[in-house]
């Protein structure tokens, strides 16, 4: 299973959503980029200092979180 080493998670940077290596550009802002029909290159260049490799944990941190299965909290 591959490492999310470039996935942040800080309550001090853009309210704790998850960011890319603490900046503040979200993952959430990256999905909706591509989304919206951007390619890697045209997110690049938006963002001179995103790497390729900040577009694939993106895509990759929104693949786990979407098979995360959510339960009921049993309180005994």
């Amino acid at each position: 299973m591959n490492r999310l080493d470039r996935i942040t998670l800080d309550p001090a940077v853009m309210g704790g959503k998850p960011c890319i290596r603490g900046l503040r550009v979200t993952v959430g802002t990256v999905l909706g980029l591509l989304a919206a029909g951007r390619t890697h290159v045209e997110i690049l260049a938006a963002y001179p200092y995103l790497e390729p490799e900040d577009i694939n944990q993106a895509l990759a941190y929104a693949a786990r979180r979407l098979e995360e299965r959510e339960g009921p909290l049993v309180v005994a």
